[in-house]
Parts: structure tokens; sequence; C-alpha cells
């Protein structure tokens, strides 16, 4: 029923995060995914320095997908500043050994860095030329925090969509979705804003504006960005019901999924088609990553 677009997985868990653990084993996040009627999930490395509580190879990835055969689609990671930290270093050449060896994206990416910082141009650019989708995390602070820099409205991202109109952008977190609609204050954007779309806000913009934003609706961010809203979730929904992403994002084991009923609960009640949750729910997934 379900294409989970975003996901985490460790093949020894172990380091906790407060009482609990980081991620999920392999047969674990199985478990979740059986018990929603989930068929196969992204697994996402996480290699960044700023995702302090693990560090994690491709090949741990590739390793997982390949013990557990149709249940996981590895992605791969590229570091902005690997081979040399330099701004013309050859990162296609990393990316175009991962995609041969069968990982279908890139991501999640979360240095953090502005967007127009060289590095990640570098990164966005080879991504472009290999033709894998680029999952990342968007943040609305340098320091302290994990993802992306952007200043509200979301400015070096649309410069960075104009130049790579190519490539193709799965967004994600809440500095990403709170701007669903109009922000009240600045702060919203570090977290999950309640108050109902009055007045639209830059993500349904950009969508209209560019045809490689696609929506991964994963974590509490995505979900938050539909149930706020209702009514506006299914304008929206039924609007870029091409280019939006069913994921979960789990990460501890207990990691709570709902937008699963969400999404179930507006088919059945007849807001949205049969059709429209299928495109989101599986279809796009497997249009977008050539499943």
């Amino acid at each position: 029923m379900f294409i989970d677009i975003h996901g985490h997985v460790q093949k020894r868990p172990g380091v906790l995060r407060g009482a609990k653990p980081c991620f999920a084993s392999p047969e674990q996040l199985i478990a979740r995914h059986d018990a929603v009627g989930i068929e196969q999930g992204v697994l996402l490395p996480l290699i960044h320095a700023e995702c302090n509580y693990v560090i994690q190879g491709n090949e741990e990835v590739l390793e997982i997908a390949e013990t557990h055969p149709g249940r996981f689609i590895p992605f791969c990671n590229v570091e902005p500043r690997m081979m040399s930290n330099s701004t013309d270093a050859p990162l296609g050449d990393l990316m175009r050994h991962y995609r041969d060896q069968g990982c279908r994206g890139l991501g999640e990416v979360c240095a953090n860095l502005p967007f127009l910082d060289p590095l990640l141009q570098n990164l966005f650019r080879h991504a472009q030329e290999v033709g894998l989708p680029v999952t990342f995390h968007v943040a609305h602070r340098i320091g302290g925090i994990y993802g992306i820099y952007d200043e509200p409205g979301l400015p070096q991202f649309e410069t960075t969509l104009q130049r790579y109109p190519k490539l193709r952008f799965l967004c994600h977190s809440q500095s990403f979705w709170a701007e669903m609609g109009r922000l009240r204050t600045p702060a919203d954007r570090g977290g999950y804003p309640s108050y109902p779309i009055d007045e639209e806000g830059v993500v349904p913009q950009l969508f209209r504006r560019y045809e490689n934003v696609y929506g991964d609706l994963s974590a509490g961010s995505g979900c938050n960005a539909l149930n706020r809203d209702p009514d506006y979730a299914v304008q929206f929904l039924n609007e870029f019901q091409d280019r939006l992403l069913f994921g979960t994002d789990i990460c501890a084991p207990d990691t709570p999924t709902p937008l699963v009923d969400f999404l179930l609960e507006l088919r059945d009640a007849g807001r949205i088609s049969a059709s429209v949750f299928a495109k989101v729910a599986r279809e796009n997934a497997v249009r977008l990553l050539g499943l």
C-alpha cells in the first residue's frame, strides 16, 4: 500500500538519544513497516558531522538492502566537504559509484551550510549531472542544529532551484513545511505551527513555479503541514498529487507514524480520491525512483 520515502536504520543499533535508541535495527523497521502496510522503504545514510549521534557509511545501507531484498531502497550520501573540501571537488565520481551499486538517490543532506555555499552548490551540480534526486533537511539557523540553512521565505533554495532545473529536490523538515502558510513570526520556522492556513506561504508557491520541487511528507513536520488545516490539505494534495510522497522518518523503534492514519482517513471519507491516495502513498515514489 505504501512506499516510505524517508527512513533510517542501523545494522547494530545501540547508541542512545536520551533514554531510547537513536535508530531501529533492520528487523525492527521491517516489523514497523509490516504493521502499517509499508511494502518498501528508502534508507538514508547519515554521514554529516552535524548528525552527531551516528556517522554511517553508504556501504552499511547497501549491505542492509542486499540482506533484506525487496524491502529497502538504498540512497547514498556525499559530504560536500569530501574529496578536498573544495568547490570543484569531483563529487560526481562518488555519486556515480554508488548509483551503479544500486543507490536511487542522494541524502539526507544535513550539512549546516547555507544553500548558496559554493560547496553545497558543487554537490547539487554533480547530483544533477548524475541524475540522482536529493533529499535534504532545512535548518532555520547556523550552529547548534543540523540541516541546510535558509532565511524565511527560502530565497536561497529558490535560487538553487533556478540554477539546477533538472535536479529533483525532495523537500523535508520543519523549516520547509512550516512555510506551508504565511508565517506569523520567523520563529515559527523552527517548530510545528498549529494555526490554520489563512494565507498561503512560500511552499505552495514554489511547487507552482518549479517542477523539480517534490514534497517528502515524512516526520512530524510533513504530517503537521497537512493536519494543521485538513481543508487546505485536501486542496494541496489534489493540486500537487504528482509530486508529493508518503514518508515516516522512523528513527527510534517507536517513532510514531501519524501520516498513515491521516491519509487513510481522507481517502475513506472521500475527501481525496483513491487515485490521489495511490499516487502519494506509492506511485510517485515508483516513478521518481524508477522502481
